[in-house]
């Protein structure tokens, strides 16, 4: 297995801006760690990382470590994660799992990801048995169909931005004016709204579709709140990482059929913007929502 992540990490140096099937099958082999020893995996980075290990692939990771630890018949209903220092991509990354209690209903279990004997990152994240319930859910906000909506590479011609430019597992398409247009353009959009899915076909894993929405679920969230505000990586001088970051998993879903990811800011002060998103299946059905903060410095 270990091969297989070195190869995936190689993989994606050599795919520059392209995705489909092979960059995806590269992020599989990136979420399917090592195990060193019981309740301690290891996993490994894209050395194409520019500063720091991308944040969505740390706490899918780390999900992965954590349900590697649980009955496969218990299913990830929430994370909450915090990002403690920038991961170095040239290093494996250990991941430390802590069993803190398995209940009748619920599992619990902590994660700590370790670099240069440093703590990077912590997870917590809580499993549940299948139950019945109360039902109820707002709709989906009315929006155009993926397939009519210009990719992200046609979307970013003409703009400069070097984080576009790296391998894409997840396909994206902006519902709205993205962030690099507006900025230009003087507006000042309230939400963000991305069409996502994998770009390409996943195995029938549960955790592995939670994993990789996880993944993705760090991508263009703070944009909703630089876009507020006419600034874009890249094209003005920010500095941001994401600080913590909160999921909740709602119902079953498929990471490589299309979802749409509707995100905005209510508040950003002391170099901090907050960002809540919603996951909705094509049917409309909802099936996650996030919450996170980032550090973000306009110099």
């Amino acid at each position: 297995m270990t091969e297989m992540a070195r190869e995936a990490a190689a993989g994606f140096d050599n795919a520059g801006g392209t995705g489909g099937q092979p960059v995806l099958d590269r992020l599989v082999a990136l979420l399917d760690l090592e195990k060193i020893e019981e309740n301690i995996f290891r996993g490994v980075s894209p050395a194409h990382s520019p500063v720091r290990v991308f944040g969505g692939q740390v706490a899918g990771q780390a999900l992965v470590a954590a349900g590697r630890t649980v009955p496969e018949e218990r299913k990830v209903h929430s994370l909450h994660a915090y990002f403690i220092r920038g991961g170095d991509p040239s290093v494996p990354i250990v991941y430390e799992v802590d069993r803190i209690r398995d209940g009748r209903s619920f599992t619990t279990r902590r994660v700590v990801g370790i670099q240069h004997g440093k703590a990077i990152f912590s997870l917590s994240a809580s499993f549940q048995k299948d139950e019945g319930g109360i039902e109820h859910s707002e709709a989906m906000p009315d929006v155009p169909d993926p397939e009519s909506l210009p990719t992200l590479q046609e979307r970013a011609e003409g703009y400069f931005m070097g984080h576009l430019d790296r391998p894409r597992p997840i396909d994206l398409r902006y519902v709205n004016d993205p962030p690099w247009v507006t900025r230009k353009s003087g507006d000042r959009p309230a939400r963000n709204q991305v069409w996502m899915r994998a770009d390409g076909k996943l195995p029938d894993q549960q955790l592995l579709h939670v994993c990789v929405l996880t993944y993705a679920s760090d991508m263009t969230l703070l944009d909703s709140v630089l876009a507020r505000h006419g600034v874009y990586w890249d094209l003005d001088k920010v500095l941001g990482a994401s600080l913590d970051h909160a999921l909740w998993f709602h119902r079953p879903f498929r990471a490589d059929e299309w979802f749409l990811y509707d995100s905005a800011s209510p508040t950003a002060s002391g170099a901090r913007g907050l960002a809540t998103g919603r996951f909705f299946a094509a049917d409309g059905t909802h099936i996650a929502t996030v919450v996170q903060e980032g550090l973000l410095r306009v110099v």
